[in-house]
């Protein structure tokens, strides 16, 4: 997760297509960094605060969850350590004030998501799904995509344009690869992976991961968005129901040309529940043109890339 001067103006993209209009609730996902966990874990705090003004927690909705007896419940310490929350607030904050007076903001419902497997990542999509078919929830997902060098322990490189992402291999620390220039390999990597999460297809994402290894910090919060929104789909049985996945926005930190080199990806999308007998209601096409001419409507579902800002929590 870097600093608002790398990966603020992505995340920016998701941002400027949301619509909290009817917003309730905000439900925020990210990966845990500090902590490890093999669950999901809930704020015990009952606001959060920015350097724009404070955000309340949906102690609620927070208790309901905990009711089912698969979330813990995080540390104060592990909430104030975790940037991958954090670093969305100011953002929230901000848009939120567009919308509500300060007094009215709709509260948040933090939830810290560690190294899940393809089984809990399904099981807790299974105890979100109706939240998400809500359509006063809004859901944020906090993400960055591929971290590519020697100090992330990751240089997979794919040796062709047209690679798939088991043809790959690590590069060692001297090599100079022959083929596509370091950047486009990572491009590739990146984009064969958003692809997958486009699909609407959790098994093909799961793959793909298994495939490149491809290091996407908030892998398993996707995960679980992505299962929420299979289960949906499952459940009100409309081959007809939209739920995938279209990303706005995609660029790196840096440009690698040798080994030696490093870089992290960002990117940002958003996805939201349509069908046939509401496609009127949602009928507008919100892809951007440019980063200020858009078509808005609410968006179930939001995924983007994280980013530093100082925020503090509090506990009453």
């Amino acid at each position: 997760h870097a600093g608002y001067a790398y990966s603020g103006p992505t995340a920016a993209w998701a941002y400027k297509s949301l619509d909290l209009s009817r917003a309730e609730r905000i439900f925020l996902l990210g990966p845990s960094h500090h902590f490890y966990l093999t669950n999901c874990a809930l704020t015990q705090c009952t606001h959060y605060r920015t350097p724009l003004g404070d955000l309340s927690v949906d102690t609620k909705t927070t208790a309901e969850l905990h009711k089912t007896g698969k979330f813990s419940t995080m540390t104060k310490s592990v909430d104030e350590d975790e940037h991958s929350l954090e670093m969305h607030l100011p953002y929230i904050y901000k848009i939120l004030s567009r919308t509500f007076p300060s007094s009215n903001f709709p509260p948040i419902v933090p939830i810290l998501v560690g190294n899940t497997n393809s089984s809990k990542e399904r099981e807790y999509g299974d105890i979100l799904a109706p939240y998400v078919e809500d359509e006063t929830n809004i859901f944020i997902i906090s993400s960055d995509f591929c971290h590519w060098g020697l100090r992330f322990s990751y240089t997979y490189y794919l040796p062709a344009s047209n690679s798939a992402p088991q043809d790959g291999r690590n590069l060692k620390s001297n090599e100079k690869p022959s083929g596509p220039l370091i950047s486009d390999s990572i491009d590739r990597l990146d984009h064969l992976a958003m692809d997958c999460i486009e699909s609407g297809s959790y098994d093909n994402y799961i793959n793909n991961l298994q495939s490149s290894g491809n290091t996407i910090c908030g892998r398993h919060p996707i995960g679980i968005i992505m299962c929420a929104l299979e289960n949906l789909k499952r459940g009100l049985k409309l081959n007809s129901l939209n739920t995938d996945f279209k990303f706005l926005h995609y660029e790196r930190s840096s440009e690698c040309k040798r080994v030696s080199d490093s870089s992290v990806s960002y990117a940002s999308a958003y996805a939201r529940i349509e069908c046939e007998d509401v496609a009127a209601e949602f009928a507008d096409d919100i892809t951007p043109k440019s980063a200020s001419d858009r078509s808005q409507k609410p968006p179930s579902t939001l995924l983007m890339n994280s980013s530093e800002a100082s925020s503090k929590r509090l506990s009453d």
